[in-house]
């Protein structure tokens, strides 16, 4: 998957193929007609009202595609603890990014498929090469 480029809609619409659920079931669970449902099949972008609740009745995080495209391309500033002391917030504060299967995945693939060099992973996702390493050490007999 292209973390970079996400069409919601058409991933909500394979979701609901894979999951075989019926569109009146949809419609009735989102309070919608059946053309506002198909409409959202072709939105790249939903209100998260709606993505939400899609979430809950397809069983799946459709939240967590965005997140992962925080992580890769938009990853957190690394702060001294002086910055940090100095910015409250009453936003949650999340530890540190934590990758994903998904993203392991991806990384190994453009390294194995020579789309990438460890030094432009590593430039360009920010991710610490010690952390590339033990992935291409610990998954390279893997198939991806």
């Amino acid at each position: 998957m292209n973390f970079n480029k996400i069409h919601i809609g058409k991933l909500i619409e394979a979701r609901v193929a894979e999951a075989d659920i019926e569109l009146a079931r949809i419609k009735k669970y989102l309070n919608l007609s059946e053309e506002r449902v198909r409409q959202m099949y072709e939105e790249e972008h939903l209100d998260t009202e709606i993505l939400l609740r899609m979430s809950k009745l397809l069983e799946y995080d459709f939240f967590r595609i965005y997140s992962q495209h925080l992580i890769l391309y938009a990853p957190q500033t690394r702060q001294t603890k002086h910055s940090q002391e100095a910015e409250e917030t009453k936003l949650p504060v999340f530890r540190k990014n934590i990758y994903t299967q998904e993203i392991i995945d991806f990384m190994l693939e453009l390294i194995f498929t020579n789309e990438k060099t460890k030094t432009q992973i590593t430039e360009e996702y920010n991710i610490p090469k010690t952390t590339l390493y033990k992935w291409i050490s610990k998954y390279k007999n893997r198939d991806l």
